[in-house]
């Protein structure tokens, strides 16, 4: 679960709620001062939200950008049906191409981003409707489904979510999770914070992208096919996906490849200076001239690159 270093925006965002085709979703745009070079999409993961990156607001609008990060639908303060089918991958899928239609500028398509969960629902974006996206980016999210030992944890929390309430299943969390994983170093804004945007959350949602992460297949290969520039950034450690599994994905992508040293699955909250200045040069770059022949960003030899930050 990500925990954001804070909950306050920036001077340069502001909350609102969108209005698409598919429904509103609650989201925080930041813009930069003047006209924007580029607009991107932040999409959250498993049990996440907008807040995740708000961290990253504040210095990707300096860098020129408009950046909007979103409530998928049943997340936190977007609302969504008590019913399953409605998060199948392809409706949200749906959901982030017409998020991606309301903010675009005319002839220029945003740079997608999604962490964790996110990764696999706007990959199934870009395989759908590549037309509707300058780049891809995947934060913190592996080629297939999450390594079997979380596979295991999310499979409990599936059962938990069918037989007790979001408070119970709160507190059965809080008492599997180790003592020295306790929320004693989190401000207590914070953690009120993530229980409340757990309660928030649609358990149907949670429930459907769980067997999501859990049942995901290697479309590697398909994303590879699309002509666009992609880039993949995970921390130093991940228990999801194995850096290393990252790694080889991004080779097989042909993928600019970045490592946030110090962080682990939620760079954009753990180290979000870095991050966002990998998001900026990869933005900024080669690949927007790329991204309108056709072409890659960078070749998959980027896969060591490094960087570094503070949080």
């Amino acid at each position: 679960m990500s925990r954001p270093p804070t909950l306050t925006l920036p001077p340069c965002a502001r909350a609102y709620r969108l209005s698409t085709e598919r429904g509103t979703f609650a989201v925080h745009d930041a813009r930069p001062d003047g006209v924007p070079i580029g607009t991107a999409l932040l999409v959250p993961g498993f049990t996440g939200s907008k807040e995740d990156f708000i961290a990253l607001l504040a210095p990707l609008a300096a860098a020129g950008f408009r950046v909007l990060a979103v409530d998928g639908r049943g997340q936190h303060e977007s609302p969504g049906p008590r019913d399953e089918l409605a998060y199948a991958q392809r409706e949200l899928a749906l959901d982030v191409l017409a998020q991606a239609r309301e903010v675009s500028r005319p002839g220029e398509p945003v740079d997608l981003l999604g962490h964790s969960l996110g990764g696999l629902v706007t990959r199934a974006a870009v395989l759908a409707f590549p037309e509707a996206f300058r780049s891809l980016t995947v934060l913190s999210s592996g080629p297939a489904a999450i390594d079997p030992s979380q596979q295991e944890r999310v499979r409990m929390l599936i059962e938990a979510l069918g037989t007790l309430d979001m408070e119970e299943v709160w507190g059965a969390m809080r008492a599997l999770d180790p003592p020295e994983a306790a929320d004693a170093a989190t401000p207590a804004e914070i953690g009120a914070f993530l229980h409340r945007r757990w309660l928030n959350t649609v358990p149907e949602q949670l429930i459907a992208t769980g067997r999501q992460m859990i049942g995901e297949p290697d479309r590697v290969a398909e994303l590879a096919a699309v002509p666009l520039p992609k880039h993949v950034i995970s921390g130093a450690v991940d228990y999801a996906w194995p850096v290393p599994l990252m790694d080889r994905m991004a080779e097989r992508l042909g993928a600019r490849r970045t490592v946030i040293e110090g962080a682990e699955h939620s760079p954009n909250a753990e180290r979000p200076e870095a991050t966002a200045a990998a998001l900026a040069g990869f933005w900024s770059g080669p690949g927007r001239a790329a991204a309108a022949s056709g072409g890659q960003d960078r070749p998959a030899r980027r896969a060591s690159e490094k960087a570094t930050g503070s949080p």
